[in-house]
């Protein structure tokens, strides 16, 4: 692989699951039609709406971050890993 080159590495794979349902969530909720189960296939839609549902997850995870940072002490925040 070039330098400089990205991997797709999970940070947490036992999240894949859960991010799975979390983009049709999203998706349903958009008026897209796609379904659980359709084995990952958007063809059928721009890249706008699919990099709307990735952006709404984004927002979505941090807002999540965020409330849980505010409710955690500082102690207990995770240190940074490499």
């Amino acid at each position: 692989m070039a330098k400089g080159s990205m991997t797709k590495r999970q940070m947490v794979p036992q999240a894949h699951q859960a991010l799975d349902n979390m983009k049709y969530e999203i998706a349903a909720e958009m008026g897209l039609p796609v379904y659980q189960g359709s084995e990952d296939y958007w063809g059928n839609l721009t890249s706008r709406d699919c990099g709307a549902v990735g952006g709404h997850m984004v927002k979505r995870m941090i807002s999540w971050a965020e409330q849980a940072m505010a409710n955690t002490p500082a102690a207990q925040m995770p240190s940074k890993t490499k």
